[in-house]
């Protein structure tokens, strides 16, 4: 495992990297419970959302890169907990890797960069919905300090059937 994660570079992510980062997110519409978006998007429609995710501020976006082939390998985001001013000292983070990238350590790296960037903001509160069930994202949250205050039950509906999700919260 080691060896895999040294073949790995984490980096703010950039607008050359639109087309597979919206691969990875339309992976997890079409085939998961994981986002409750249920269209898959264009790049072009994704645009907006990688431009609201800049290399300095609150709201970042790092991209895992696999140095040999310059592949995506996942991505993680902190981005505004609810629009209303009250709510600008917290984040909601989150993190997406591709499907045959898991267990390789990569969300791990991820997470590491993206708090380690945040570290200089004026943050309060990171926030985390997870759809259950997802044991992997549970634990990946768990060590990085989130815990547990609640789920929303049966909140999302999709592919037929109700999703409960849970939150997590983690001081910064």
């Amino acid at each position: 495992m080691l060896a895999e994660r040294a073949e790995v570079q984490v980096r703010p992510g950039a607008e050359g990297d639109l087309e597979a980062l919206t691969a990875i997110y339309n992976h997890y519409v079409r085939e998961t419970p994981i986002t409750f978006d249920t269209t898959v998007f264009t790049p072009e429609e994704r645009r907006p959302w990688l431009l609201s995710h800049p290399e300095d501020g609150p709201h970042r976006l790092m991209v895992a890169v696999d140095t040999e082939s310059q592949e995506i390998l996942g991505y993680a985001t902190s981005s505004a907990f609810r629009a209303k001013p009250a709510y600008g000292t917290s984040v909601e983070a989150t993190v997406y890797v591709a499907p045959h990238a898991g267990r390789r350590g990569i969300g791990t790296l991820l997470y590491k960069a993206l708090f380690e960037a945040l570290s200089g903001e004026d943050l309060h509160r990171a926030y985390a919905g997870i759809t259950q069930p997802n044991e992997a994202s549970t634990r990946l949250h768990e060590r990085f300090g989130f815990r547990y205050v609640g789920t929303y039950r049966e909140v999302g509906r999709k592919f037929d059937r109700y999703w409960d999700v849970v939150w997590y919260e983690k001081e910064l």
